[in-house]
Order: structure tokens, then C-alpha cells, then sequence
């Protein structure tokens, strides 16, 4: 999002500063310090669905958010001014085991019970901060091939393997469910479009892993790339009012790289997302559900490149009959911040 892509604040040292001549304005007197008193969060920023930093989807991730209410979380959401940030709540090792680790994620306007990239994120940093050494016996403890989250809508588990970019990561999404299918001319003239500009012969169709997407086929990347969406003519037709909240996801086959199965984008009131990784496993589901991809194939969902975050997701689901189950989204994270937020 060009309007939310900014940075978070940042602690910094300043050193130097007395043989500059300044140390009188900035020297606090220790026993009238206005911070000794302040709590103290350490948090990670990194980007998710890269493995290039300044590209991919941001993610701040609050590594311990015990003692922080549900207003402080939701205006932290609203300080770092992500499309969403996380907080981790750790626990003893026995119940991370059984139960997984408890993440909320809230966005700038409120607290959503999942979303891709900032369990793929979250998952990424708690893999990097598990603990270097077992207290038993003062080995190096290994790291960590499984993180499961607890999120609202259960338990999100997330794998790791080593390639040539890095460290990869996939979770295991909720269970897709089809939802209700959408009339293409009505789907066009709610975005502007001339009907003949989405596909005819695959469905428009409503599907979630835990969050639901309209998922909307578009023939020609040049349509993708030129989209210009009425918002408001948008979510009238969405119908925001609903308890749950829809969005669209914008999709092509014609991506011009043999590489990339689908090139895709998603546009929020707020901006445009880099790359939305519980869209993309809808996206999987249905791509397997009509023979789009084949059962367990990996498919790149290209994502971000008109707003100059390019980002790669990679998605892969299962078919037995008719039944589409364990989707998976996966991809690399590099982190780029690292700080402090004294509250």
C-alpha cells in the first residue's frame, strides 16, 4: 500500500554527542527520568513473501505482547500502519507443544482471526528467537523444523526447509469452503469492466481458509495491470454491511512468465496489499477445484509487482473426488527491522 508503507518508529543510540556540544539538552537527570517507568516491547519487522528486503509484504511482530491490553494492540496496529501487525503470546513449552503458539493479528481498523502473510511471518520470527540452548543440558538446541500457531481460527501449522534463497516456510491453511458464485456481467459492472474481460468459462466464486475472497479471473494481464476500482460501486455490490466481510481477488493466467502461474493483485479502501496470502490459498482451492492446477502441483502467485512489492506465493492443494483439502501457502521472509516500543 503506497499511503501505509510507512516506517515504524525505531529506537536508535546516539553516541557522540558531548564532544558535539549538545549533551546538556538531550542528558535526562537520572532520579527525574520520564522513562523509568515505561514498559518496554521488543518487536521484529520483516517482509514476507520475499527474500529481498524492501520487497514482499511488511509484518511487524511483537515478540512478547504479555501485559498489553486489546486497545494498546489496536493502536500499535495503528502506529506501525501495516496492513497488519502481531502479537505473540508466549507460553510454557508443554502447552506451545499441545495448544501452539497464541498470535492475535490486528489491522489499522481491527482484529481479523487470520491472515497469510502475518502467520507466515510470525512464524518465520519465532523460528529465529526459540531458545539456542536446552537448559537440561546446555546443547545447542536444534532449530526448529514445525511452529504451530493458535490463531481464532485454530491451529495453523508452518514448515520450514533450507534452499538456494533462503529459508522457506509454508502453513497449512484451514479447510477451504465454496461459497456462493457471482454473475460475471454483474461482477464487470461493478469494477468497470466489459464482460468479455473476465473469463467465461471458470466460475466466479466466494472462497475461504479463513477469511473469504471473491476470486475474479481476468483474461488479459494488461486488464490486471490497468485496473482502476470504484470502491464504493465495490463494496456496494459486496455488500459491507454483511457480518462477514468479503473482498475481491484479482487474478490472471496470462502473465507473460512461464514461471508464474497466476499473477494476481488485491485493492483494499486503504491501498493495495503486496501480497495476500490467505487470498492466495482461496485461490489454490479453487485453481485445483477446476482444474486450473493439478492435486498437490506448486503454483507461483505473482503478486505486488504494479506497486513496485514484488512478491512471490507459493500455493498447492489436494483433490480426492471432489474434495479439495490441505491447502498450503509458502515463501521466503527477510527481516529488516529490529526494535523497542516503550509504552
Amino acid at each position: 500500500m503506497n499511503s501505509t508503507r510507512r516506517s515504524f518508529l525505531r529506537t536508535f543510540t546516539i553516541t557522540g554527542i558531548a564532544a558535539a556540544g549538545v549533551r546538556p539538552m538531550l542528558a535526562a537527570d537520572p532520579q527525574s527520568d520520564p522513562g523509568k517507568d515505561l514498559r518496554r516491547f521488543p518487536f521484529v519487522q520483516i517482509d514476507v513473501f520475499t527474500s529481498k528486503r524492501l520487497q514482499g509484504n511488511p509484518l511487524s511482530v511483537f515478540t512478547d505482547a504479555r501485559g498489553l491490553s486489546d486497545s494498546e494492540m489496536q493502536d500499535l496496529a495503528r502506529e506501525t500502519n501495516l496492513q497488519e501487525t502481531t502479537f505473540v503470546f508466549p507460553s510454557d513449552p508443554e502447552t506451545e507443544r499441545e495448544q501452539g503458539v497464541k498470535v492475535r493479528i490486528f489491522a489499522p481498523d481491527g482484529e481479523l482471526p487470520f491472515a497469510g502473510h502475518p502467520t507466515l511471518g510470525t512464524a518465520s520470527v519465532l523460528r529465529q528467537v526459540h531458545p539456542k540452548t536446552s537448559r537440561a543440558d546446555q546443547q545447542a538446541a536444534p532449530v526448529p523444523r514445525e511452529i504451530t500457531l493458535s490463531l481464532k481460527v485454530g491451529k495453523v501449522p508452518v514448515t520450514f526447509r533450507e534452499d538456494a534463497e533462503g529459508v522457506f516456510g509454508e502453513m497449512r491453511q484451514p479447510e477451504p469452503v465454496f461459497l456462493d458464485t457471482h454473475d460475471r456481467s454483474a461482477v464487470a459492472a461493478a469494477l468497470g469492466l466489459k464482460p468479455d474481460q473476465i473469463e467465461a468459462d471458470l466460475p466466479l466464486q466466494t472462497v475461504s481458509t479463513g477469511l473469504p475472497f471473491v476470486i475474479v479471473p481476468l483474461k488479459h494481464l494488461s486488464t490486471l495491470q490497468s485496473l482502476q476500482v470504484n470502491l464504493e460501486r465495490v463494496y456496494d455490490y459486496l455488500k459491507w454491511d454483511r457480518p462477514i466481510r468479503r473482498d475481491f481477488y484479482y487474478v490472471t493466467r496470462d502473465t507473460g512468465d512461464s514461471r508464474v502461474g497466476l499473477r494476481a493483485r488485491s485493492i483494499y479502501p486503504t491501498g493495495e496489499d503486496p501480497a495476500t496470502g490467505s487470498a492466495a490459498g482461496c485461490t489454490s482451492a479453487w485453481m485445483v477445484k477446476n482444474g486450473i492446477a493439478r492435486s498437490e502441483e506448486t503454483v507461483l502467485v505473482r503478486q505486488g509487482v504494479e506497486m513496485n512489492r514484488p512478491s512471490d506465493i507459493f500455493v498447492r492443494a489436494n483433490k480426492t473426488g471432489e474434495n479439495v483439502t490441505n491447502v498450503r501457502v509458502g515463501g521466503h521472509t527477510v527481516q529488516i527491522i529490529e526494535g523497542e516500543v516503550s509504552l
